[in-house]
């Protein structure tokens, strides 16, 4: 007899997760709703993730063990949901943790609205040491809300969803064109092709660290966020989309080439000015140079003096001085441009 496909297929991608690895496992494999394979994805680990999965692969049939040199979150998702089962794909981190009721909760939201492409789930956000440390503001539940919200971030929290794995395979699954956004994306190009939701319940504990995209990768992620946006509104007006072939992220001064647009590097480059001078991290990464670089190009001074002093409060000098520097010397140039209405606008 042919054995049962499951329902469900649960894909975890997993590097260096060590430290919540166990707890985020048995989260799934304690779900109440028991139909479904766990394919978990070791991406090159080396700091003992792979021994822990081992150890739960051999007491639990349910999972399946894709290993492979690290090649990122991406190609590891794309080729677990290529190798799924399921007619759903439950998406599931390495360090977060899923409530027993995640899975059967989002099993009778598909049911009863089989027009569903994407179910996510609200959240809470928790430490290292697994406590809460916010409540997360309600993400909007509908189709129309979440539509709307995507004009401006992400409204669906990537690691609580369940998606139907033919919607996911329609558009072509993660694109690697966005590294840092690789969600974002999805969800947008989604939005045309299926309806999307969200439960109120917080069926996830979401944990939170320094070492997490959003925080080492700000910068990128922003750019990624607003390349997202553009293409976006390329399809919507049945024109191409430029990054559809892209096999890496494309960086700011490739933008009006790409898009065939002049100013998109300028616009963006000046919104990102405006943020990510309150992030330690940007300031010590590639952000600096975006901020020494709209100075340079003429671009508005509000709000950088605040930005040198926190570059003093960062403890970045040197940093602080040059771009006190480069403000004062603009100051003899020309009227800087006002800042741009939003790339999006």
């Amino acid at each position: 007899m042919a054995k049962k496909r499951p329902r469900i297929s649960v894909v975890m991608s997993v590097y260096n997760d060590a430290p919540f690895l166990a707890a985020a496992i048995t989260s799934i494999l304690t779900q109440s709703v028991a139909d479904f394979e766990f394919l978990i994805v070791d991406d090159g680990s080396s700091d003992g993730s792979a021994k822990i999965i081992d150890d739960y692969a051999q007491a639990d049939h349910r999972i399946r063990v894709l290993r492979q040199e690290n090649r990122g979150l991406i190609a590891s998702l794309n080729r677990a949901i290529a190798e799924a089962c399921g007619e759903l794909i439950a998406r599931m981190d390495g360090d977060d943790i899923s409530l027993p009721e995640r899975f059967a909760q989002q099993l009778a939201f598909i049911d009863a609205h089989p027009d569903c492409g994407v179910l996510g789930t609200n959240f809470h956000s928790i430490d290292a040491a697994g406590r809460l440390v916010e409540v997360a503001a309600p993400h909007p539940l509908d189709h129309a809300g979440i539509s709307d919200a995507l004009r401006r971030d992400s409204p669906i929290c990537h690691p609580s969803v369940m998606m139907q794995r033919a919607a996911l395979l329609s558009v072509g699954g993660y694109r690697p064109a966005y590294r840092f956004g690789e969600d974002y994306d999805l969800w947008l190009r989604l939005s045309t092709r299926t309806r999307l939701a969200n439960l109120p319940d917080r069926l996830l504990h979401y944990r939170r660290s320094d070492n997490q995209v959003s925080v080492c990768h700000a910068v990128d992620q922003q750019i990624s966020v607003a390349v997202a946006l553009l293409a976006h509104a390329e399809r919507l007006a049945a024109r191409p989309d430029p990054t559809a072939e892209l096999l890496c992220p494309p960086s700011l001064d490739q933008l009006d080439a790409l898009f065939g647009k002049s100013g998109l590097e300028f616009d963006l480059r000046s919104q990102l000015a405006r943020r990510i001078g309150y992030s330690r991290h940007a300031m010590r990464a590639d952000g600096f140079a975006i901020l020494v670089a709209h100075v340079r190009a003429g671009g508005a001074h509000e709000g950088l003096w605040r930005t040198v002093a926190r570059l003093l409060l960062f403890g970045e000098f040197t940093k602080a001085l040059r771009l006190a520097t480069l403000l004062v010397v603009s100051l003899h140039r020309p009227s800087a441009r006002s800042w741009e209405a939003p790339i999006n606008a």
